[in-house]
């Protein structure tokens, strides 16, 4: 008679249902694909199918320019996250002490999030020069406002019943800060890291395409010259898992991070 499972513990699956789901669906959309390749016939450089596009990708692959292009712009993308969020939550944390400087500055945060990212990308590409400092300006520039938004929130949404705790603690502001500030706002700001991590593919991506002799951006200018359309499918589907692959890691930090907090 086979053992009933541990009380509170799940019966382990070979594939999870979110696996599973995933897999259908990957599935349905590649059988939706072919069979709008097969009923409109359309020309490769148009709609290349599912079976040309996964030998573009071997070719990509065994030349070595998709790896190349890859990593580079991953580069890009790490180091616009990062500096973006560095700098948002430093802001983010004197915005959220300083009601006075808030309003200050949060017109001209605005006003700047009203521009969009294509149109002062020629001029930072300009100013900076086609080299990866415009790229990762870019994707930091992307990335900072919504982590200093969620930054702000987080940090006002401590309970005052706790702040009154460490005064009465006699704490310092670098303890405030370390042992309530940061592990009560850090739900709020991880998720805007999350939102940081897909948005920073955007910004590099976007620099690439404005000048840039490297990089996914670049290769699809280039396949796009060349009406090379499987090559650009390709680099989309690689864009998609770098952001998936960022956003997953990011989710993965606030696990681990998180493992205090049962919600």
């Amino acid at each position: 008679m086979p053992l009933a499972p541990a009380a509170g513990r799940r019966p382990t699956r070979w594939l999870p249902r979110q696996a599973r789901l995933l897999l259908i669906t990957a599935l349905s959309s590649l059988v939706l694909w072919e069979s709008l390749v097969r009923l409109t016939d359309l020309p490769a450089f148009i709609l290349p199918g599912p079976a040309l596009v996964a030998r573009r990708l071997v070719q990509a692959l065994l030349d070595g320019s998709l790896l190349r292009h890859s990593f580079y712009t991953l580069l890009e993308v790490v180091l616009g996250l990062l500096a973006g969020a560095v700098l948002a939550t430093l802001l983010g944390y004197l915005l959220a002490k300083s009601i006075t400087l808030e309003r200050l500055v949060s017109p001209y945060l605005v006003a700047t999030q009203a521009i969009p990212t294509v149109a002062i990308a020629p001029l930072l590409v300009l100013w900076f020069g086609p080299g990866m400092f415009s790229k990762v300006l870019i994707s930091a520039l992307i990335v900072f406002f919504p982590v200093l938004v969620n930054t702000v929130v987080g940090l006002r949404a401590v309970p005052s019943d706790l702040r009154d705790l460490m005064r009465s603690l006699e704490a310092t502001p670098a303890q405030t800060l370390r042992y309530l500030e940061l592990p009560a706002a850090m739900p709020v700001l991880l998720g805007g890291l999350r939102i940081g991590a897909t948005l920073s593919v955007i910004g590099a991506v976007v620099g690439e395409f404005v000048g840039a002799d490297r990089g996914l951006g670049f290769l699809i200018n280039v396949a796009r010259g060349q009406y090379d359309t499987a090559l650009v499918f390709v680099v989309v589907f690689t864009l998609v898992n770098l952001a998936l692959a960022l956003y997953g890691a990011v989710v993965l930090v606030e696990r681990r991070a998180l493992k205090w907090n049962h919600f």
